[in-house]
């Protein structure tokens, strides 16, 4: 079972999106996923179209404070194979309560070891906007992480204080860890600074950068209110292409992780 981390610390760059719709590509080739929802925000589950009472039941919040297991919290999507583990807003809190526990850093990534792997072939998590301890979670249970990045100029300045987190996992909890690609998202063709953060990222990042770039799409904005990913919303338009071609390349990465899993 690989565990692959969608963070970036700055929010609306499209991590939720990027959960939701690369979980979805995934799990139609025939793999078995499943996204775990770790931002109290909860968008994840909304965009799933997972209810209130669903996730009233149990959330990711009862997976960390150990008060249920992964077999118990995680539920089936209407996507076939792709099932989630919704979040509430108990999670807002979840930060301050961990302080108390042993070993708080680790809290997700012995709930993820105490489950038989086979029920799923990837794990996807989607961090909040923040390097807080949910997100360190996240990255000490992680193997990888898919950095959606903003083809933005401050985007490029967040994209520094990360990689410095990372690193500063991999010397104290995680050596494993590694960058399975970093994905520019909302690229808009007709702004030439979008161009030039694009050129940028990939001359400081070279590979690590996916070749498949994610463009702002209307549609892609319109599926969470349906309560569906952008790929079955509408599978032809822009956004849904460029999802689907960028779960191609994380596919082609998978075997280096496997190797390391």
């Amino acid at each position: 079972m690989i565990c692959i981390a969608i963070a970036n610390q700055k929010g609306g760059v499209g991590k939720t999106t990027t959960a939701i719709n690369v979980g979805t590509a995934l799990a139609a080739t025939g793999m078995r996923v499943l996204l775990l929802d770790l931002d109290p925000q909860g968008n994840a589950s909304t965009g799933l179209g997972i209810g209130r009472a669903a996730r009233d039941q149990h959330s990711t919040y009862d997976l960390l404070v150990g008060s249920a297991s992964l077999d118990e919290v995680a539920i089936p999507t209407k996507v076939p194979r792709l099932d989630i583990v919704p979040a509430t807003q108990d999670l807002s809190g979840a930060e301050i309560e961990l302080i108390e526990f042993e070993a708080r850093t680790h809290r997700l990534d012995a709930a993820l070891a105490r489950h038989a792997p086979a029920r799923w072939d990837v794990v996807l998590i989607d961090c909040p906007p923040s390097l807080g301890l949910l997100t360190i979670n996240a990255m000490v249970a992680a193997h990888a992480l898919l950095v959606p990045l903003q083809c933005e100029f401050f985007a490029l300045e967040g994209l520094s204080q990360l990689l410095s987190t990372i690193d500063r996992i991999r010397s104290r909890f995680n050596p494993g860890l590694s960058i399975l690609g970093v994905a520019l998202t909302m690229y808009d063709r007709r702004n030439r600074l979008t161009d030039q953060v694009a050129d940028d990222v990939r001359a400081v990042l070279g590979k690590v950068v996916f070749d498949t770039v994610i463009p702002r799409n209307v549609r892609l904005s319109e599926a969470p209110s349906h309560g569906m990913p952008a790929l079955i919303y509408d599978y032809r338009c822009a956004g849904s292409e460029a999802y689907i071609a960028l779960a191609r390349e994380v596919i082609e990465r998978l075997p280096k992780l496997r190797k390391a899993a």
